[in-house]
């Protein structure tokens, strides 16, 4: 795995692998957040926000970026603190308060602007798709997938503040993908209930409350400060 520029809080295997999609040569994705030196922040340039290298597939985000993003209900960045413990491959303490505070993250608007948007481009994409191309059919197979992912998760964490990453039943998921990657107007029903599901009240609140997240971003910056030496 590729070190973190910084100290590593919260790294885990995320993507095909978390969801039940992997088969035999799957990537295998990773995600994580670390902590830049506090005082790298005291200068004229700030630290670099994300490191994201593909041989191997890893992203990892500065832990305020991290937070701002999952303040959003970004689904790539927050499925971080949601992931099965056996997928973590590094989880120090300020990671196991990270996970603890993951619902103050929440909020209806965002959960319906951010899951129901990437559905959205995931359905675009399939339009562009020429399915008669063996690799493009590939392709369009796995936006598929990821766009009934994407609406299964996101109206379960609406209706229930659960994000379950590990899909329950991932040979359906992967089934439906098919039929809508020979079909894309297929997913139009799809996207449409789910519309409705997330316009009715849920169980999340309208706005997240950022506070956990500030005090947990100044507790990082406490711990990965080293006074200058005289």
């Amino acid at each position: 795995m590729v070190p973190a520029p910084g100290t590593a809080l919260l790294v885990g295997v995320v993507g095909s692998t978390a969801y039940g999609f992997a088969q035999a040569g799957s990537d295998i994705d990773r995600l994580g957040l670390f902590a830049a030196p506090t005082e790298d922040f005291h200068g004229l340039h700030r630290p670099a926000e994300s490191q994201v290298t593909t041989d191997p597939d890893v992203t990892l985000h500065e832990a305020a970026k991290w937070c701002r993003l999952a303040l959003t209900c970004n689904p790539t960045a927050s499925e971080l603190v949601w992931l099965p413990d056996d997928l973590y491959e590094v989880r120090g303490p300020l990671g196991e308060e990270l996970i603890a505070i993951r619902r103050s993250f929440l909020s209806a608007k965002a959960v319906r602007t951010s899951y129901l948007g990437y559905a959205d481009q995931q359905f675009r994409k399939l339009l562009t798709r020429d399915t008669t191309d063996p690799v493009t059919r590939r392709r369009a197979a796995k936006h598929a997938r990821h766009l009934v992912r994407l609406v299964e998760q996101g109206v379960r964490l609406y209706e229930t503040a659960e994000n379950v990453v590990r899909l329950p039943d991932p040979d359906r998921v992967r089934d439906l993908g098919e039929r809508i990657a020979d079909h894309p107007a297929t997913a139009e029903a799809l996207l449409a209930s789910a519309a409705e599901r997330l316009a009715r009240p849920g169980v999340l609140p309208p706005a997240p409350d950022p506070r956990p997240a500030e005090a947990w971003l100044r507790r990082v910056r406490a711990a990965h400060y080293t006074p200058p030496t005289t």
